[in-house]
């Protein structure tokens, strides 16, 4: 898969796995499913940190606008599961700085989303997000475009959960529709699955 990026936007390596990690957790902070989770912004920012290094930049696709936004993706069939010596450091992380029961909501919520997710070939959008200095400046439409104008090249459609219902304008403008609510557990804020056709004929624009 090709993606033409603009000036702004590089693809991220391994060594950008701090940055990755807290400019996503910066971006969600203030989610209403991840709060509901983890209760605090370290918890929050010990686990993206640890599956940006562990999963998304090993086994997916990632991207970074500055150090103002990221995004991380990947295949439909590429391994998410983390390894023993990751899941051992998330749960460090949310026992040590999440809320009481976090780690247990962490656990249902990822089962449910496992449950839920669409087995046919598909991107999977598992974050995209800007640190609250940089948001109104169009990083993420700088962020997102170029995948789903490289999944519109290869017939691929596009997946993902949305946890704030503030972003859903944004991802339907993207072409993403409504799937269905998750339940990640009693309680919890929902979870918007949703799910982008590709576009046929397409043609990229500048």
């Amino acid at each position: 898969m090709q993606l033409e990026l603009p000036d702004n936007v590089r693809a991220a390596t391994q060594a950008d796995w701090r940055q990755l990690g807290d400019i996503t957790a910066e971006a969600f902070f203030d989610d209403p499913v991840n709060k509901w989770i983890f209760g605090s912004n370290r918890a929050i920012k010990s686990t993206f940190t640890v599956l940006a290094r562990d999963i998304y930049l090993k086994n997916g696709l990632c991207y970074l606008a500055g150090d103002g936004g990221a995004t991380m993706w990947s295949r439909a069939d590429a391994n998410r599961t983390p390894p023993l010596m990751a899941i051992l450091s998330i749960a460090a992380g949310v026992a040590r700085w999440g809320s009481k029961g976090a780690v247990g909501r962490a656990l249902k919520a990822g089962e449910v989303m496992d449950a839920n997710h669409p087995h046919e070939p598909h991107m999977y959008l598992f974050s995209i997000g800007t640190r609250k200095a940089a948001r109104g400046k169009g990083l993420g439409k700088a962020l997102i475009r170029p995948m789903l104008e490289a999944c519109d090249r290869d017939s691929l459609p596009a997946y993902l959960e949305n946890s704030n219902p503030d972003n859903t304008g944004f991802y339907m403008s993207h072409g993403f529709d409504h799937m269905k609510y998750l339940e990640v557990g009693p309680g919890a804020p929902p979870l918007q699955a949703m799910w982008r056709k590709p576009k046929r004929n397409f043609a990229s624009q500048s």
